[in-house]
């Protein structure tokens, strides 16, 4: 368990998943830069926030709920948490009924080969187990290119992956170091690309820099 002095922003499990430097550029420099990518995210993120709570059949949608975990030691937002009515679950305030929740992250682009947003989402559900003391087994991914949902359910392969991404991303914060530049394709899209430079300082580039000006011979 961690204590609430400890706690790291939920988003930071996402930055480490998908790059450690990232992460660390992020929440260690608290360095960041907007992009056309990251306002478009901004102002996708704006909208889900500004309209307010509803209920529609037996789904009630509550945005920007509060969520902690002493157990992952993260803290943070939702963007939209629905209610489902079920046979077992939690009563809601003014509801009649059991109640379900499945949480719901809003993404910008389009779905990701690797696990960086599952994981954020999946750090949402075991926040809300921790809270609500009732089990989550599914959310969902909504990408604004795609229009369209990621169903994602909390198995126990990405549980174990998003605790070992807070240990992590703890120990990344605690270090105070700064992880090496690996460059790759998606270093492109990237938020901080222009203050990591992967291009010109990862390893790799530094021998090709090299190479050039002597010629590549020792």
């Amino acid at each position: 368990m961690y204590s609430p002095d400890d706690f790291v922003p939920i988003s930071a499990l996402q930055h480490y998943a998908f790059c450690p430097r990232q992460c660390a550029i992020i929440h260690i420099e608290m360095e960041w830069e907007d992009n056309l990518l990251t306002a478009e995210g901004k102002i996708m993120h704006s909208r889900v926030h500004s309209r307010d709570d509803e209920t529609r059949g037996d789904i009630h949608i509550a945005r920007g709920l509060d969520l902690v975990s002493s157990r992952l030691g993260v803290v943070g937002k939702s963007d939209v948490v629905e209610f489902h009515r079920s046979a077992e679950g939690v009563k809601i305030p003014g509801r009649r009924g059991l109640w379900v929740p499945f949480p719901v992250e809003y993404k910008r682009g389009r779905p990701k080969k690797d696990l960086s947003d599952k994981i954020q989402l999946c750090a949402q559900a075991m926040c809300l187990e921790e809270m609500l003391g009732i089990e989550v087994r599914e959310g969902a991914l909504f990408y604004g290119a795609t229009r369209k949902r990621l169903d994602v359910v909390f198995d126990d392969f990405l549980r174990e992956q998003t605790e070992l991404v807070a240990k992590k991303v703890h120990d990344l914060l605690n270090s105070g170091e700064i992880p090496p530049p690996q460059y790759s394709k998606r270093c492109r899209n990237c938020s901080v690309i222009e203050l990591c430079m992967p291009q010109v300082i990862s390893p790799g580039c530094v021998r090709d820099y090299l190479a050039k000006i002597f010629g590549g011979e020792e």
